[in-house]
């Protein structure tokens, strides 16, 4: 059983934080440490400030792997002008290159079957390139990953949904991969 940190937890905000933030969360503790506390226990108070160094760590980490923003811009452009064609074989590429097993759907609510291990996600992103995202076609996903007793359901679209489609999301368990996060998606391959 896999467990998920709840986003709004310091250290998952800490994660989405500029690493050096953290980095200052240890300077912090150590500084303090050395002024408040006897000698014998300022180590004690110093090792309170490790587990901001390990998120510091991890955070400058994946900030280093990240695309950089003129990468990500010129994905979106390019994506934008693709096919559905050219479109559809990236992403099953992108995710084949992941580890997944991809099967083509001939769905309206799915186009990829993605399968890793025991676990099945369902992909929508016919339309990517959608001005508008509501709740219908997220609706259909759930709807066809109940059918197919898949796992988990992604959509996918450069554009953003609507307030309500995020709402309905997040409460059908939907992940959402939109705009610059689909093209950080389509640039780890």
């Amino acid at each position: 059983m896999k467990l998920k940190m709840s986003e709004n937890s310091l250290f998952a905000i800490l994660l989405r934080s500029p690493w050096w933030i953290s980095l200052l969360i240890v300077a912090g503790f150590t500084l303090l440490s050395f002024a408040l506390l006897p000698d014998r226990y300022v180590g004690f108070g110093v090792m309170g400030g490790f587990p901001f160094l390990v998120i510091s760590v991890l955070a400058a980490r994946k900030q280093w792997r990240a695309p950089s923003a003129a990468s990500v811009t010129d994905m979106l452009t390019r994506v934008s002008a693709m096919s559905w064609r050219d479109f559809s074989a990236l992403i099953g590429q992108v995710y084949v290159e992941q580890g997944f097993t991809v099967t083509r759907l001939n769905t309206p609510a799915a186009d990829f079957l993605l399968v890793k291990g025991a676990q099945g996600t369902l992909v929508s992103c016919k339309r990517w390139k959608a001005a508008n995202h509501g709740v219908e076609a997220l609706r259909d996903l759930v709807a066809a990953k109940e059918a197919q007793e898949a796992h988990q359901c992604v959509y996918l679209s450069l554009a953003p949904v609507s307030d309500t489609a995020q709402r309905f999301a997040k409460a059908q368990g939907v992940t959402l991969v939109a705009g610059k996060d689909l093209a950080r998606l389509l640039l780890q391959k």
